[in-house]
């Protein structure tokens, strides 16, 4: 048997993709131990539930520290302690230092609500809807320093219904997230999904595009 991907998991608030992630654990479909959970807010829900789980937690306040820069080395270093092969961003709303990620090229990924490269950064149900866009989506990639830039994994998507507002579009979204989520940590659990130079490898192939979130399975 393999030895299970380890992950290392950052988040501000609730944690709800990190709760779909355990549940595909539970369920055996992801060969994972989850090493750490991380955040920069001691309240987060998030703390609680990787508790009570038995998940290792850790905090950082970056009000202690004197700039973003000392913050995201102490912070980085903390996980590295943890010793994770991925780290998952779900929910960790900082920008982070460019030179702190370096170590981790093509080891961290990330979950953003819009389908990139559209609506870098916050709100962006809101910008989707004042857009007159007539569809929304999610999408997973590598974390690079460029906000929400990296290099696009996977997509998933959903239309826009008239009556639609930034509350109902993201209640309609976070399920296609968690999905989303789960099926790029599978194949990254699996060895299927790597970082190069050149981009994005899907087994042992250039991926051109992003792969396509259909009823939770990934799809060129």
């Amino acid at each position: 048997m393999s030895t299970p991907l380890r992950i290392a998991v950052l988040a501000s608030g609730r944690g709800s993709n990190f709760a779909a992630l355990l549940a595909a654990r539970e369920r055996g479909e992801l060969p994972v131990e989850f090493v750490l959970v991380a955040s920069d807010k001691a309240d987060a829900p998030v703390l609680q539930l990787a508790q009570g789980a038995g998940v290792p937690t850790t905090v950082l306040d970056p009000r202690e520290y004197a700039d973003r820069r000392a913050y995201d080395f102490a912070l980085f270093d903390r996980i590295g302690a943890s010793k994770p092969d991925l780290l998952v961003l779900a929910g960790f709303m900082r920008i982070i230092d460019g030179d702190a990620l370096k170590p981790w090229a093509g080891r961290m990924i990330n979950i953003h609500p819009s389908l990139l490269p559209k609506y870098r950064g916050l709100h962006t149900h809101r910008r989707a809807l004042k857009a007159g866009d007539l569809e929304h989506g999610a999408s997973v990639h590598f974390v690079t320093a460029e906000l929400d830039g990296g290099p696009i994994i996977a997509q998933t998507t959903l239309p826009i219904e008239a009556g639609d507002d930034e509350t109902t579009l993201a209640t309609r979204l976070l399920p296609l997230e968690h999905q989303l989520l789960t099926a790029v940590v599978a194949l990254l659990a699996a060895n299927r999904l790597a970082l190069v130079e050149q981009g994005i490898v899907f087994d042992h192939q250039p991926l051109r595009k992003p792969l396509r979130c259909v009823d939770g399975q990934l799809v060129r």
